[in-house]
Parts: structure tokens; C-alpha cells; sequence
């Protein structure tokens, strides 16, 4: 499979992350929904994790010292589990949850109900194409850390990648992302 048909772009070059005016767009939709609910967005959003991952936070993986959400990787046959920094705003928020839920999942719904969520938060918001989606909401966070030049090592633990070259697709970006690097250099 080539890095581009499983990257940030499709075979016809068409674009599977969201931008940053889409991911405002978003994340304003988002916080508009009941509060359990925007709490799933933003974590999605913020953390770059998949769905089932963000549903199998509990209150034990909420690091306020530290600032950080424990995400545990269910892709892997060993349980590989990675601490991803967050936003005050979310970790209170995920803190709460977590007192109110004791040591269950924070989030009490599930994975086709957090899609669904995630699909009407991106019509909602006007996003159309094949980023329109929760992995759409993944590639965005490897698109912001790459555009933020956080070393590729670092995404890719906060991203629960097992080789490097997967975390480098997001330095192949195009249009917006592209000229906003090479501004960089102007």
C-alpha cells in the first residue's frame, strides 16, 4: 500500500484531515452538544486517539499531575498504553467525569454512538469529503503536530504508532498546510 492511499491524502490526492478553520468549526459545534458528549469530541480532537480508545477512559487515566489522558492502544495484541498532554480546560472536565463515574469508562456510550456523534458534529459544522470523519479527526492531530514541529518520535507515541515511517505521512501535506510551512522560510 503506498503512503499516500494510507496517509493524509487518497489515492487522488484528495485530503483525509481536517484543517484548522474546519477544526474550529468542529470543536464550536461540539461544545454545543450535552456535556459528556462535547467531552468525547474534544478528546478525540485534542488527542489524536480512535473512538474505542477514548470510550475506555476511566478515571484512573486521567493524569492531573501530569496534565495528560492515559490512552490505551487496542490495536496491539499487547496492551501498550501512551499519556498524551491536554488542554486545563479538558482534564478538569475529564476529572469530574471520572469522580462521578468512580472506576468505570467516563464515556457511557457506545463506539456506533460515538461515530454517530462525530458525523453530526461534522455536518453541523459544514464539513464535507472524506475527512468528515473521526479518523479525519485522528490525521488532523498528526497534521497539527507535524505543522507545530513536534518531533516525529514524540507524535508518534502520542499517536500509538509502532514504526516512525507511519508518523511521517503527516509531513506530506498540500495546499493551506503547505504554504503555511514554507512561510516558514520566507
Amino acid at each position: 500500500m503506498s503512503t499516500t492511499a494510507r496517509g493524509a491524502f487518497d489515492p487522488k490526492g484528495r485530503r483525509k484531515y481536517l484543517n484548522e478553520t474546519e477544526g474550529r468549526r468542529f470543536l464550536q459545534e461540539a461544545r454545543r452538544l450535552p456535556l459528556v458528549q462535547a467531552i468525547f469530541c474534544e478528546t478525540i480532537y485534542y488527542t489524536g486517539c480512535r473512538i474505542s480508545e477514548a470510550l475506555n477512559i476511566t478515571g484512573v487515566d486521567v493524569d492531573c499531575e501530569a496534565g495528560a489522558v492515559v490512552i490505551h492502544t487496542l490495536k496491539k495484541r499487547r496492551k501498550v498504553s501512551r499519556r498524551i498532554p491536554i488542554p486545563e480546560r479538558l482534564l478538569k472536565q475529564l476529572q469530574e467525569l471520572g469522580i462521578a463515574a468512580g472506576g468505570k469508562r467516563l464515556l457511557p456510550f457506545c463506539r456506533t454512538t460515538g461515530w454517530r456523534i462525530i458525523k453530526r458534529v461534522m455536518k453541523a459544522a459544514m464539513i464535507e469529503g472524506l475527512q468528515a470523519c473521526p479518523k479525519g479527526l485522528r490525521h488532523g492531530f498528526g497534521v497539527r503536530c507535524a505543522l507545530q514541529q513536534i518531533p516525529l518520535p514524540i507524535i508518534r507515541d502520542w499517536m500509538g504508532h509502532s514504526c516512525i515511517s507511519t508518523t511521517e505521512i503527516y509531513l506530506a501535506v498540500k495546499g493551506e498546510e503547505e504554504r503555511a510551512l514554507i512561510r516558514k522560510t520566507w
